[in-house]
């Protein structure tokens, strides 16, 4: 367990924390403007998130959506009730706004699981068809369903820098599906689900813009964490809680009730105490909502997945 830690930490994680701090010092010496720093986030929220996410989905088949359907429906009713119950404990407990709770429940109610998925789960459970199983359902859940949903209820209409009121839910439903953040994983699928397979020829032309995702939001949350006053509050443990323990228990939980088969159910456990998405913490930048307290529970979150990982694998493998 120690040496699987010590390489997940050193090839996943450490990366992540440096290229964090690198941009946080950046941004504290001036290096990069604050209108340097949105030109970031709106050209991985723009151009390379859809990339990224239309890759990961497409790669995924009809067939494996519909090979473990007791993992499909518990993911997706646990990944949503973790996603709601952000938003509306935000609103209540922490009194923000519908916008800011929106981000919230972005970022500590999503996994990053297009990011860290295969790396974590691929040394432990082999890079098998039942890995892409759990990843591709995920991937797709997340990123298909929460992400369009959590740009709706940010409402970008409202957000246009213009002054004008937003113009309602239709108005904001229509705003949520120009944003390529939501209709490129809807489309990519949509395709999946017809059959429609993307020839692998098309791959290089999507991995050239979607590689840049990662490291350009990592490094575009680290200056928005330096432009940010960093508290670390009771806000910012909650949330961290809510990522890294509610969700994989309730996983956990929702598995063992229907008798899922234990391997996926292992994957499933794991997948749900991921870090939060970096699209959340983008979103956030970009619309310059809940920047603060969300790249800070970002940042605690990846440090925190440390020691959750490992308690989490031993559990699931003891009780499954």
């Amino acid at each position: 367990m120690f040496d699987f830690m010590s390489k997940i930490f050193m090839s996943d994680l450490l990366p992540i924390i440096i290229i964090l701090a690198l941009g946080f010092v950046s941004g504290r010496r001036n290096v990069f403007t604050e209108d340097q720093a949105r030109a970031f986030n709106k050209l991985v929220l723009n151009y390379a998130l859809p990339a990224a996410l239309f890759v990961s989905l497409v790669r995924a088949n009809r067939d494996m959506i519909f090979a473990d359907m007791k993992l499909t429906i518990i993911s997706l009713v646990v990944l949503l009730f973790c996603f709601f119950f952000t938003f509306f404990s935000c609103k209540k407990f922490f009194k923000h706004s519908r916008s800011e709770a929106a981000v919230c429940a972005l970022i500590a109610g999503s996994p990053t699981i297009g990011f860290l998925g295969f790396a974590v789960l691929d040394p432990i459970y082999g890079d098998t068809v039942s890995t892409g199983l759990v990843v591709a359902i995920i991937s797709i859940i997340v990123n298909a369903i929460t992400i369009p949903i959590g740009l709706f209820l940010l409402n970008p209409a409202s957000n246009s820098g213009n002054g004008e009121k937003g113009s309602g839910g239709m108005g904001a439903l229509i705003s949520a599906f120009k944003e390529p953040v939501v209709w490129s994983p809807i489309l990519a699928t949509a395709l999946v689900l017809i059959g429609i397979k993307i020839p692998n020829v098309w791959d290089p032309t999507f991995d050239l813009i979607a590689k840049a995702n990662s490291g350009v939001a990592v490094f575009a949350a680290g200056l928005t964490l330096a432009a940010n006053k960093f508290q670390f509050d009771g806000e910012i443990i909650y949330n961290t809680m809510l990522k890294l323990i509610l969700m994989p228990a309730l996983m956990l939980a929702a598995g063992l009730l229907f008798h899922m088969e234990s391997e996926h159910l292992q994957m499933m456990v794991l997948a749900g105490a991921l870090p939060p998405a970096f699209s959340g913490t983008i979103i956030a930048s970009r619309f310059n909502v809940y920047t603060r307290t969300g790249t800070a529970s970002l940042a605690v979150s990846v440090i925190g997945f440390i020691i959750a990982a490992p308690l989490w694998i031993y559990i699931a493998r003891l009780v499954s």
